[in-house]
């Protein structure tokens, strides 16, 4: 008994040692972390440099490792976008665009990289770059490498469409992107729509012609027949409008109704929009749809 209590007390000691010696530690490792943090946000201006500007130089150098160079390059594009959207501020990104298109030259298959870049770029600052423009020249570049991917053509369409309101633009490349392998249905439907939005009522009609067509369901047949009433209706209002104005310039006068221009020979019958009711004269002197009408001029918008 008496030679067990100086070994257990010894090892009790021993233990206690350890424990101050490891929180000695960590004080330690918390006063250099600290240090290395400053020194860190110190040089973090100098270090935002680019001495290679091409991925064209560094796939020379890979030895045929550019895939994970391009890994490591995409990671530098994440933590370059993630740590300007932490400071917040006024940062610019400038170092943005030449980051992913190193990556996309070591990568041209790496999807990710050019559409999630693309977002990073065309996002209004402070939250991104502000920068449409680059994204559209990034997603140019992922359909030439990866020409038959539809959803660049859908990534391309939405920067035209949301940031440069540029919707003839937009609806061009829904469509042109509707017709690669795999893209869905609805990408067409949505050209159509972006198309009479930016006033192309000719080619959204022509666009929602051909999902009836080849339709599937009659849930999409049913969409596509009420996209085309209501474009039907809006040219239809749009020509009685160049007809109020004949008449008004011929006889002096505004009509009261669509009779007066059938009395003066401008107009064969009272004229009726798609779903079977008449047209009407709004009090502005504009033709509209009538009471009771199942045209919706909202699909328009």
């Amino acid at each position: 008994m008496t030679a067990a209590a100086p070994l257990k007390s010894g090892r009790y000691a021993t233990r206690g040692a350890s424990w101050a010696l490891l929180v000695l530690c960590f004080v330690a490792l918390f006063g250099v972390q600290r240090q290395i943090d400053r020194e860190t946000d110190m040089y973090s201006k100098i270090n935002e440099v680019l001495y290679v500007r091409t991925g064209t130089t560094l796939r020379a150098l890979c030895l045929g490792n550019e895939g994970l160079m391009a890994d490591i390059y995409w990671t530098r594009v994440v933590q370059y976008f993630g740590r300007g959207h932490l400071e917040g501020g006024d940062t610019k990104y400038q170092l943005l665009a030449p980051l992913l298109r190193i990556t996309t030259d070591l990568d041209p298959q790496l999807i990710i990289a050019y559409r999630f870049g693309a977002i990073f770029l065309m996002t209004n600052r402070p939250v991104g770059a502000g920068d449409p423009q680059s994204a559209l020249q990034l997603i140019r570049r992922g359909i030439v490498a990866n020409p038959d991917y539809w959803r660049f053509w859908q990534d391309i369409g939405f920067v035209y469409y949301w940031e440069l309101h540029d919707y003839k633009s937009a609806a061009r490349m829904f469509s042109i992107g509707s017709s690669r392998p795999g893209a869905p249905f609805w990408l067409k439907a949505l050209a159509g729509t972006v198309a009479a939005k930016g006033g192309d009522l000719q080619t959204s009609r022509f666009l929602w012609s051909e999902i009836y067509r080849h339709a599937d369901t009659d849930a999409v047949r049913s969409t596509a027949e009420a996209h085309l009433a209501t474009l039907k209706a809006r040219v239809d209002m749009d020509k009685l409008d160049d007809l109020l104005e004949s008449y008004r310039t011929k006889t002096g006068r505004a009509a009261q109704s669509f009779y007066d221009l059938h009395s003066s020979g401008l107009l064969s019958g009272v004229p009726k929009d798609p779903s079977g009711v008449p047209y009407v004269i709004n009090p502005d002197g504009h033709a509209a749809l009538g009471k009771g009408s199942k045209v919706d001029l909202r699909l328009l918008q």
